[in-house]
């Protein structure tokens, strides 16, 4: 018998999955993102590295790469970062296109970071929307 069988539940592509994820949580857009920020949101890159060094950061965004985020962000978690204070923190994920932080923001919310939640199009937006971008 299959594992999903066993738990019950059948299995879903990714675009379910990603639909499901997003279901659960408002995203906002790269000007959403830069006011959020500006009331104390927390920005998160959890892009690689190569890509941070191809295209650059988001000037005062927190780098935390995907497979560390949500030991980073609990903020119970023995190994949080400095600014992981509170479960009420806004938290606004980026990814290169918006597709991974989706993803990221549902295991973030599992975690009762509830005002977690993720920039449409990424990082790619932001640039494209002009906003600002360090080397």
């Amino acid at each position: 018998m299959s594992d999903s069988r066993r738990g019950g539940t059948e299995p879903v592509g990714i675009d379910e999955l990603l639909e499901r994820a997003r279901a659960g949580f408002v995203r906002v857009r790269p000007q959403e993102a830069v006011a959020a920020a500006a009331d104390g949101a927390l920005l998160v890159d959890i892009r690689y590295a190569e890509l941070r060094e191809r295209d650059g950061l988001i000037p005062g965004a927190l780098v935390v790469e995907r497979n560390e985020l949500e030991w980073r962000l609990d903020p119970q978690g023995s190994h949080r970062a400095a600014e992981a204070v509170s479960h009420d923190l806004q938290v606004v994920v980026v990814c290169n296109e918006g597709y991974a932080s989706s993803l990221a923001v549902a295991s973030l919310r599992q975690l009762g970071l509830h005002r977690a939640t993720d920039l449409i199009g990424g990082f790619q937006a932001w640039r494209a929307a002009g906003l600002p971008v360090e080397a």
